[in-house]
């Protein structure tokens, strides 16, 4: 009996140093990203002074005032546009890279072709490409067809980008589909179209919402790219935008932080609506595959 309880113990005691130890390192992880929250509220001498205040003085709504514009002399920061270019260029990729990701993931998933694992690979392989070592020709290229400093330049890029991990990721999901589910449905009158987008559509659906989750955070997200492809506020985006507020000798740090928010806050909220679909697609994608 002795035996049992301690055993008991021990496992509630591993299960509560492993708890800890989670929280521990989330905690470490998320400090970066409320130092940045923190800091948009913060006047920027006192995010610049030395001794460092670790707890803030006072909390104030200026250096959003200043970046828009109101309440100051500083010229304000086209945020608007910058906002408008990153939702449009991340939208329209997002959309695009899911229809063709859904067309190729289910291709490879249902289908038998010739070079089928050669294309595949191929694929992979480019994904694990970074996107920075792509940046020079993509830019002279984009500069030979008039793409430089246009949305369409960018779209074109992200969607290349993302493709072949919404391709992988819908592929993993449509293998966890049986297909006699399909082929029930067709033998009860169905097309191949219907019962694709009655039965196994609505069953993906979660595994298809997390690969355009991810799809649009990396359009949204994206730096390196959007640097070297955009010039003016027709097409830059809000990291790019972050540039704005660095000068020859001096950073509004303040300001920068309040523009990350405002990037960030787009992003929490879309990954707040799907989280449910979200969890559900990559536990359903992970089985096997």
């Amino acid at each position: 009996m002795s035996d049992a309880v301690e055993s008991r113990a021990s496992k509630a005691a591993k299960r509560f140093a492993l708890t800890a130890l989670t929280f521990l390192l989330m905690m470490v992880m998320c400090v970066p990203g409320l130092w940045v929250i923190l800091s948009a509220f913060r006047p920027n001498a006192e995010i610049l002074s030395k001794p460092p205040i670790w707890v803030p003085e006072r909390l104030t709504l200026d250096n959003f005032a200043k970046i828009f514009g109101f309440g100051s002399d500083q010229i304000a920061i086209p945020v608007v546009s910058y906002f408008t270019n990153s939702l449009v260029i991340a939208l329209t990729s997002t959309a695009i890279a899911l229809l063709i990701g859904m067309a190729g993931g289910y291709a490879f998933a249902r289908f038998r072709f010739r070079g089928k694992a050669g294309i595949f690979l191929g694929l992979m392989l480019f994904r694990a490409v970074p996107g920075i070592a792509l940046s020079l020709p993509v830019f002279m290229l984009w500069s030979w067809m008039g793409l430089i400093d246009t949305q369409l330049g960018l779209i074109i890029v992200y969607v290349s980008l993302n493709v072949p991990f919404t391709i992988w990721l819908i592929d993993g999901f449509f293998r966890q589909i049986p297909m006699s589910l399909s082929e029930a449905a067709q033998v009860d009158g169905c097309t191949a179209w219907q019962a694709f987008w009655k039965i196994e559509f609505p069953l993906a659906r979660s595994g298809i919402a997390a690969a355009g989750v991810f799809a649009f955070l990396t359009s949204w997200n994206e730096y390196a790219l959007a640097s070297q492809l955009t010039r003016s506020t027709d097409s830059k985006t809000l990291p790019v935008g972050l540039l704005d507020f660095t000068a020859q000798f001096t950073i509004d740090w303040a300001g920068m932080c309040a523009m990350a928010v405002i990037i960030i806050i787009p992003a929490l909220i879309l990954t707040f609506l799907v989280q449910k679909h979200l969890i559900a697609g990559l536990t359903f994608g992970g089985v096997k595959g």
